[in-house]
């Protein structure tokens, strides 16, 4: 018998440090090769990651809510004969390595995935056929929480006071179970176990358990804490770091343009109406994600970011369309790559794959990285415009209103047309005006007659 260190990887993109968020394993516990062992919050996602041994579980060196370094001890095990064995080279999706804190051996991890991630689909053809699914080649062994919808703090805080997160119905977007469900199931349950309040539900071993961002997941106006402080992880972390460089590296200027959508919105209504793209969800986005590509293929310095390092503009001939989607844990852009090969079909599909990931808190390292352009759209809030900051990495943003009534004149005559508005923020080191309007106009002239747009296309 001998005691082997697992460190935490770089779970990708050279992160130093993660947050654990759950532990699905215990001191004591055996556990076999890819046994999920526990789930941690990066800058960008929650990923579960699998034993690189079959032992016994000596120490867990963490609690949740603490921070861990990369490379530094995350479990210790006490394994027998030569620790862990390899895994077929068929199922190995990446191989970080760890040393062994005392003999110099390597284990390896055989794969990690993100937290909770079951089935889900791939993309095959990317331009009209079905995505198919595919299990996790995580998945050794079995997870110990079913596919209920939520995040990984509020499945915790459920854990930690006894409750069974499945038996709670969600009130979120989707049927997804917030924080706030699981704090009205603990008062109205009939157990012995009253709602904490929220410094309460946090491990007395750890810091405040979630790290969410300030407009969601919080406790309501009258029962919350007066005063409430959220460290700044994870996806808070990220994205304020995010943020501060971009208003502070990138001049940013802003085009802004309304939009006669009715055509758009017709056509999205006699789409809906084929029986061939039944369970297709095609939308105002889809056809806004269609014109973006579109407006870079004829305008591809659109599609560009300034290199710093080299003082150079970076043109890239391959869309990566980011579309920014909020969640219990702040503002997350995965993004759809190769987006300019796509036709309305394949969009629909890959924008449905995407929106059912987010939902679900399985969307990928990869998924998140190497955004070249993105969409905000602030329309379903109810808002008609807005100036999005510009994600560094990318050269602009075009941020999407509410497709809304509203008189437009039409043959000098005022009509109630459905009408939207757009603004476009643009990096105005390589972007100049005269470029940025003529793709916000162009955009604008396919949404105006998007079936004509779509045929010449």
């Amino acid at each position: 018998m001998s005691q082997e260190v697992f460190l935490l990887p770089d779970v990708g993109e050279g992160l130093i440090e993660a947050e654990i968020v759950t532990w699905k394993v215990a001191v004591g516990d055996t556990v076999i090769l890819n046994q999920p062992l526990v789930d941690v919050e990066t800058a960008k996602a929650t990923v579960e990651l699998p034993s690189p041994y079959a032992g016994v579980i000596v120490t867990l060196h963490g609690n949740p809510g603490d921070m861990m370094e990369v490379h530094k001890p995350l479990i210790t095990f006490e394994v027998g004969g030569s620790g862990s064995a390899p895994a077929p080279a068929a199922v190995v999706a990446e191989e970080p390595k760890v040393s062994n804190s005392t003999e110099g051996r390597e284990a390896v991890l055989v794969g990690y995935g993100v937290a909770n991630e079951e089935g889900v689909a791939t993309r095959k053809n990317r331009r009209s056929t079905s995505p198919t699914a595919t299990a996790t080649p995580v998945a050794a062994a079995p997870h110990s929480s079913g596919p209920v919808r939520t995040t990984p703090p509020v499945r915790l805080l459920a854990k930690q006071n006894g409750l069974d997160i499945a038996s709670v119905p969600g009130t979120g977007r989707d049927g997804v179970i917030t924080r706030a469900d699981v704090e009205r199931a603990l008062q109205g349950g009939g157990a012995a176990v009253a709602a904490a309040p929220r410094k309460a539900s946090v491990p007395k071993t750890g810091p405040m358990q979630p790290t969410r961002f300030v407009g969601n997941d919080l406790a309501p106006w009258a029962t919350g804490p007066k005063e409430e402080r959220i460290p700044a992880k994870g996806v808070l972390k990220a994205m304020a770091e995010a943020m501060v460089l971009s208003k502070s590296t990138i001049p940013h200027a802003g085009v802004w343009l309304k939009v006669d959508a009715t055509k758009t919105m017709e056509l999205i209504a006699g789409l809906k109406q084929q029986p061939t793209l039944e369970g297709i969800r095609i939308s105002p986005l889809t056809v806004i994600a269609l014109a973006v590509t579109d407006a870079a293929r004829h305008f591809p310095g659109i599609n560009s970011h300034w290199d710093d390092a080299t003082k150079e503009a970076v043109i890239k001939r391959s869309m990566a369309l980011g579309i920014a989607a909020d969640t219990s844990k702040g503002l997350i852009v995965p993004n759809i790559k190769e987006a300019d090969q796509l036709d309305l079909v394949g969009m629909a599909q890959e924008l449905n794959l995407l929106v059912d990931k987010v939902r679900a808190g399985t969307t990928s390292l990869a998924e998140m990285s190497g955004t070249s352009f993105t969409i905000t759209n602030v329309g379903p809030f109810g808002v008609d415009a807005a100036m999005a900051i510009i994600p560094p990495g990318s050269g602009a943003i075009l941020a999407v209103g509410q497709v809304a009534k509203a008189p437009w004149v039409v043959n000098d005559e005022v009509v109630v047309r459905q009408v939207v508005e757009l603004c476009l923020s643009f990096d105005h080191r390589l972007i100049d005006g005269a470029l940025a309007s003529k793709v916000l106009a162009h955009i604008g002239n396919f949404l105006t007659d998007p079936a004509a747009a779509i045929i010449a296309g």
